[in-house]
């Protein structure tokens, strides 16, 4: 029985570093990504992006959006969105 001397076929370095630099940049472009999609996120649910406004004690002609709609806390005092009554 003969024995043939083969080289081990293997992944070359210049395949690995390629890689790791693609793998590198995916994680840049979804940390990216994911920090953009927060921000969109709370854009879209302030109370002034579906046309109300934010107060303590909604005031005459307005009505309370409960719809999931935030407003920030002011002084301690949890404000509500209010839309106008058409």
């Amino acid at each position: 029985m003969i024995f043939e001397n083969k080289k081990a076929q293997g992944i070359s370095i210049n395949v690995i570093i390629v890689a790791s630099i693609a793998l590198l940049v995916l994680v840049v472009l979804s940390i990216i990504f994911v920090g953009r999609l927060g921000l969109f996120g709370e854009k879209t649910n302030a109370c002034e992006t579906v046309g109300g406004t934010c107060y303590v004690t909604c005031p005459t002609g307005t009505t309370p959006y409960t719809a999931g709609a935030k407003c920030p806390d002011v002084d301690g005092a949890t404000q509500q969105c209010c839309i106008a009554v058409s």
